[in-house]
């Protein structure tokens, strides 16, 4: 066992003697990996960052909360003819559906509307992302607030004109003054801002709610009436903890159907939107991407590979009077085909090695230049930068290193003459 490691000792030190003794070729072997690793780690790496975000973005909504509406959220096999006909869910379906669903937590109704300008006195903020759902949607999509509260029940059925902000609005229009009370315009009327949503930075699907406006929807309703052409309406449903998912979707599917009279041979004239669909979308799309960089990123450590392997025959080529001095004293083939075995795969993790800090780089540059989005370098695709290093090492230097382990030694010490 102490022979092994005096061999494997003497042949790293060889290997790292040869190294140091070639910078320049050195250097540029280390390029083609270097870069390589790069590639493949900071597109992973990227990859990982835009899933992590995205999740963090979903983790507020049960992954079963359904979105019903006149529109599909993804592909569907119902030709785009056949449900731009369909009608819109109306108000008087959201109550059904809240009504007679045994299983359903929390149902609201939403109407997605144009964006809206909001003044204080002389303080103007323009196109607001205005949301305007009833009372029930901060059970399904949980809101911290910053200060005050969210409209209840009775101010939702009424249609009162109140009002919730989000924190950058909130500073837009009054600075250092206390919002709560405040008489704000949107519509040309007069709102009474009843509370500010907690900061939770930018979001990756649709506008973040620190610059977001929460308005009941039945003062749109009551305002533009129910069959405005400018409005899309939704109701979503977030199932008891418990319940039969699929149960409930068929439960969804017979109200509606039997609501809107239709017949057993006909298609249903709405899409039932489930969000654990939109995660397993999102997750095929990250595993295309991934995909993708691992080809594009292939070609790099393709080229890298082949640098090293070009150098170590050239190492071999040079050093062949050496090989064979060595064999002639008694050097086994085996301690020929580790040196260049270990010089093949140092030259490789340390382009490694450099990539990985070239992606850390980069990741705390883009935290700095990007608040709301945060980039990772973890572990698991540090520990992947390295074994893609280690391996493309030990490929490009296995074949020039058993041509060195075989060279004869009379033959050798001739030719290096």
């Amino acid at each position: 066992m102490l022979l092994y490691l005096r061999l494997l000792k003497e042949s790293f030190s060889f290997a790292f003697n040869a190294l140091r003794n070639n910078k320049l070729r050195t250097f540029l072997s280390l390029l083609g990996v270097t870069i390589g690793i790069f590639s493949i780690i900071a597109v992973l790496a990227a990859v990982d960052s835009l899933d992590k975000q995205i999740k963090s973005q979903l983790s507020s909504l049960d992954s079963n909360t359904m979105y019903v509406a006149n529109i599909s959220f993804g592909p569907t096999e119902v030709p785009r003819w056949k449900y731009e006909t369909f009608d819109e869910i109306s108000y008087n379906e959201y109550k059904f559906l809240k009504a007679g669903l045994e299983n359903a937590e929390h149902v609201a109704f939403q109407l997605f509307v144009r964006r809206e300008n909001i003044r204080y006195e002389s303080e103007l903020v323009s196109s607001v992302n205005t949301v305007v759902v009833s009372n029930e949607f901060t059970d399904i999509q949980y809101l911290e607030f910053e200060k005050g509260r969210f409209y209840n029940e009775s101010e939702s059925n009424a249609g009162k004109p109140v009002v919730v902000i989000g924190s950058e609005i909130a500073n837009s229009l009054f600075g250092n003054l206390e919002p709560i009370g405040k008489k704000v315009r949107i519509y040309g009327q007069k709102f009474t801002v009843i509370g500010v949503v907690k900061k939770e930075g930018s979001g990756l699907f649709g506008d973040s709610n620190d610059i977001s406006i929460f308005l009941p929807a039945n003062y749109v309703r009551n305002r533009y009436g129910d069959n405005n052409r400018n409005f899309k309406n939704i109701v979503i449903i977030k199932p008891k903890e418990d319940a039969d998912i699929a149960g409930l979707k068929a439960d969804v599917t017979q109200i509606l159907r039997n609501r809107r009279g239709i017949k057993p041979e006909e298609i249903d004239s709405f899409f039932i939107n489930i969000i654990s669909g939109l995660q397993d979308a999102i997750d095929s799309i990250i595993g295309t991407m991934n995909t993708i960089g691992w080809v594009i990123s292939g070609f790099s450590l393709l080229v890298g590979g082949f640098g090293i392997a070009n150098i170590m025959f050239v190492s071999v080529k040079e050093r062949t009077n050496l090989i064979g001095i060595q064999k002639s004293l008694g050097a086994k083939n085996r301690f020929i085909l580790f040196q260049f075995l270990f010089e093949a795969v140092i030259l490789a993790l340390v382009g490694g090695l450099f990539g990985l800090i070239m992606v850390w780089l980069g990741t705390l540059i883009g935290n700095n230049v990007t608040e709301d989005f945060e980039f990772i370098l973890s572990a698991k695709n540090v520990f992947l930068g390295f074994t893609i290093s280690s391996f493309i090492g030990l490929i490009s230097g296995v074949i020039p290193a058993l041509t060195a382990s075989r060279l004869d030694p009379v033959e050798a010490i001739r030719t290096g003459m």
